[in-house]
């Protein structure tokens, strides 16, 4: 079991346009044997709150194992990226479909990646997501390459949050990653994976899960 931290800046120029900043770490054991280091930043544009475009950029760092941050590096990963998310809204709970395009520097070799995640929001003290609510959330996504053999990865999870205020949200919960391999059956890890996000800016609310 691993752990996978997150904690995510969205800096709302206005309650449509968004600036965005992450950074995420993640170990091979819960508090221990950190191996990977990412950097994010992008900014985002929202269509009547169930529809948005975002394009982003990071680096990715990847460590020798074990140890923390153990040089020398095992990949070394500049990516651009693009997204369109719609959300539909059934009662209490919300559903949102990520759509991503990968554009990633690995090591200088050049990927195209896309990527689909389907995941789901559930309040569950009060109707809706908004301040003091507690919720839990799912989400499964799957990773496609254009080359062979395609089908790159698969990624669930499953956790609890609490909405503090418009300004604060916490999460934590169980991550699967499983990455698909020609040569063998392939291999999966599991997380422990807590995000901590915070809003900012000019905006009205903002319902949030994990954006990693």
């Amino acid at each position: 079991m691993g752990g996978w931290y997150i904690i995510t800046l969205n800096y709302h120029l206005q309650n449509k346009l968004a600036l965005y900043g992450e950074a995420v770490t993640r170990s091979q054991q819960i508090t221990s044997d950190f191996f990977a280091r990412e950097l994010k930043a992008g900014i985002s544009y929202n269509f009547q709150n169930k529809q948005s475009v975002f394009i982003g950029f990071g680096n990715y760092k990847t460590y020798s194992s074990p140890g923390n941050f153990k040089k020398p590096l095992t990949a070394n990963e500049n990516r651009i990226w693009e997204q369109f998310i719609l959300v539909n809204n059934i009662s209490r709970i919300k559903i949102e479909h990520r759509y991503r395009i990968e554009q990633r520097w690995i090591n200088r070799d050049f990927y195209n990646r896309f990527r689909y995640r389907l995941a789901a929001t559930v309040a569950l003290n009060h109707t809706a997501v908004t301040e003091n609510t507690f919720f839990s959330s799912f989400s499964d996504e799957v990773f496609f390459s254009n080359k062979s053999p395609y089908f790159l990865r698969n990624r669930f999870y499953a956790g609890l949050g609490y909405q503090f205020n418009k300004l604060l949200t916490l999460q934590t919960g169980f991550t699967r990653q499983f990455d698909y391999r020609t040569i063998d059956n392939g291999s999966g890890k599991n997380y422990i994976l807590t995000s901590l996000v915070f809003n900012t800016g000019n905006f009205k609310k903002v319902n949030s899960i994990h954006t990693d």
